[in-house]
């Protein structure tokens, strides 16, 4: 039996509790508001930190968020749990592609925030510093955004600190994805993690703005198979998983305005100077031609006609 009370800003949990609140902080002046679940076990154990929805459009992973924290029960729960299952509340009722519409900033790019700084970083700052620098492991959930397809994979971050990487690619390879990507996205929220010693993974999901049950039940089975590793969660430790580690994440961006025509489908194998599509402008000519910069796989595709100048194509896994 624990005596520790899980507190998140105003709202607490007493062991055997499940809290659901919405905790309202200032961000650029404003009222933002944060749902969260904390689920305090009854018996000791780690402290698990989960979020969803930093990017607001990536509804598979804010599904299995929500399916988390509605269904984990406190009664079987060996140590604590906290899940904010829509981080960017600013883009979710916009359905905002990529950013935060306060300040048209992804996320996602500005870990662990600035209490200072924009309204991006503030709100970043809070769920670092009161949500994520409570867990002793972390998990982001996401997916293809509002206008990508996506091959499922889970990301890790190589921070430099032994212990917490080798970890980290512990916690990739029992979620259960078969692809392991390593990231070097330093304003990542699994990135500013492991910077701080938490060991943490970022997994992808879904896609298109649809949450199909299959892809929300490989967020909930992940977690489930991560906790029943962590001790978590009553249940046989999670069967192996044949995993392929890709070194290198690498984004094909447009530079110009204009209309997308993929070559290559989501999924598919590639090898490097492989043409993978165009972009051209309204009388047909051609702006911009993709080729693959090295052999891999492409992880995640942009399916919109409509491009601008900025805006990724697809990514190919090496």
């Amino acid at each position: 039996m624990t005596d520790i009370i899980l507190k998140v800003g105003d709202l607490a949990a007493a062991p055997g509790e499940r809290t659901f609140g919405v905790q309202e902080i200032t961000v650029a002046g404003q009222p933002f508001k944060l749902p969260m679940f904390l689920i305090n076990g009854k018996e000791a154990g780690p402290t698990l930190a989960v979020t969803g929805g930093v990017h607001a459009a990536e509804y598979a992973s804010i599904s299995a968020a929500l399916h988390l924290g509605q269904n984990t029960d406190p009664e079987t729960l060996r140590g604590r749990l906290i899940v904010v299952p829509i981080v960017n509340m600013a883009g979710f009722p916009v359905r905002s592609i990529y950013v935060n519409p306060m300040d048209n900033v992804n996320l996602n790019r500005v870990f662990p925030g600035d209490a200072d700084g924009e309204a991006s970083e503030q709100i970043t700052h809070w769920v670092f510093n009161n949500v994520m620098k409570q867990g002793d492991y972390f998990v982001d959930l996401h997916g293809g955004d509002l206008i990508e397809a996506l091959v499922p994979f889970t990301i890790f971050y190589e921070s430099g600190n032994a212990e917490v990487d080798e970890k980290s690619l512990e916690l990739a390879k029992v979620f259960g994805i078969p692809y392991l990507v390593r990231s070097d996205n330093v304003g990542g929220t699994h990135s500013a993690a492991a910077r701080a010693g938490i060991p943490a993974i970022l997994t992808e999901a879904g896609g298109q703005g649809i949450w199909p049950a299959e892809d929300v039940k490989l967020h909930t089975d992940g977690l489930n198979r991560l906790m029943r590793h962590l001790g978590m969660l009553p249940g046989p430790a999670p069967e192996p998983v044949e995993c392929t580690v890709l070194q290198h994440f690498i984004w094909l961006r447009s530079g110009h305005d204009g209309f997308w025509y993929p070559a290559v489908a989501v999924g598919a194998a590639v090898t490097e100077g492989q043409y993978l599509g165009c972009i051209k402008d309204y009388q047909g000519r051609i702006l911009q031609e993709a080729t693959s910069p090295a052999d891999g796989r492409v992880l995640f595709l942009v399916s919109s006609l409509a491009i601008n100048d900025g805006d990724p194509l697809l990514s190919v896994g090496a």
